[in-house]
């Protein structure tokens, strides 16, 4: 967006007026969507849909713990709606919109801002979503941000962590292990890696790609779900408890992008090295478990949407979540990211 020739100054912090804000970005990231109201209210209104749940969720971002200070700002607006997205997909629903507020600290003025709401405006027109409201403040502390996404699903269809069931085929989509290794990538920490391998990592740690795709299939195969975001281990932990059963996890069976792959060639310690990719976090893959006789046709169905589901483990009497490598159990460091 091209600011008016008014603005002499807004590329100051100081020229910023949450207003404005409003009015010249925020504003055409909500049109054509009449449940906005033109983000002239502070309320939005959304008509229920006959025969269909409204299922609800919500993700916060704050700068230095999920996105680095450095990052593009635009890649920053799309991390944000991506990870919420992912959350409707491991729910077998299909994206409708959302709600957002951001903290601003006063380092960013009307270039940051405008370049956020660009990578808004950019993963708005891909996933076919838009803005109903929200809210935005200042901040003297680190850049905040929190998105509630809205998505619609067949009444009673949501698929809930709870389903699971004694004997299911334990499946996971995409790759595992890139959301962390990207975040070392990043961050300069990833020793040992060529170019290509750190471009490409970086960018999966950046910018998730949501399985919204797979929302369909999962509804009408998958028992249970989740979207691995605290890692895999942590997630299926998830799944596990509520349940009420055990999930076994083969290591050594789990998806690995050829950075990965050559990533984990290199350490002295593979089982240590898969547990760590295992419970890093930030792969944004969908974690499902599905009846053993309906598990292929679920791989299938996903490959034909140009997703891969691999087959990682079952689900068996006991709680919790225990993992082997080539067969035999063995105990990660951690299950995965927590925030204290």
């Amino acid at each position: 967006m091209t600011p008016p020739a008014d603005h002499a100054s807004e590329t100051s912090p100081d020229a910023v007026d949450e207003f404005d804000w409003i009015e010249r970005c925020l504003k055409p990231l909500a049109a054509g969507a009449h449940e906005a109201l033109g983000l002239s209210d502070d309320a939005a209104v959304i008509a229920p849909r006959p025969g269909q749940d409204l299922v609800i969720s919500k993700d916060a971002m704050v700068e230095g713990v999920h996105f680095l200070p450095d990052d593009p700002l635009d890649q920053v607006a799309r991390k944000l709606l991506r990870v919420n997205l992912s959350d409707l997909a491991a729910k077998g629903a299909a994206p409708y919109g959302y709600l957002l507020a951001t903290a601003w600290p006063s380092r960013h003025g009307w270039v940051q801002r405008q370049a956020f709401a660009a990578g808004l405006a950019e993963d708005q027109r891909r996933y076919g979503i838009a803005l109903f409201g929200g809210d935005t403040v200042a901040t003297p502390g680190p850049f905040s941000l929190s998105l509630t996404i809205l998505g619609w699903v067949p009444q009673g269809r949501m698929v809930r962590r709870s389903g699971a069931q004694l004997g299911d085929v334990v499946l996971v989509s995409g790759t595992i292990g890139d959301g962390v290794l990207g975040l070392a990538a990043a961050q300069g920490r990833l020793e040992g890696a060529d170019a290509g391998d750190l471009v490409m990592l970086a960018d999966r740690y950046r910018l998730p790609r949501p399985r919204v795709e797979l929302a369909a299939a999962l509804r009408e195969t998958a028992t249970a779900a989740a979207d691995v975001s605290d890692g895999l281990i942590a997630d299926a932990g998830h799944i596990a408890a509520a349940s009420a059963v055990r999930m076994q996890l083969e290591l050594t069976h789990m998806p690995l992008s050829p950075a990965a792959r050559r990533w984990l060639e290199r350490q002295p310690a593979r089982d240590q090295a898969l547990g760590w990719l295992a419970s890093g976090g930030d792969d944004y893959e969908v974690l499902c478990a599905a009846r053993p006789q309906a598990a292929a046709g679920l791989i299938a169905a996903a490959a034909d949407l140009g997703v891969a589901l691999t087959a990682v483990g079952r689900v068996v009497e006991g709680e919790g979540v225990e993992t082997c490598v080539d067969g035999a159990v063995f105990k990660p460091a951690r299950a995965g990211y927590r925030h204290r």
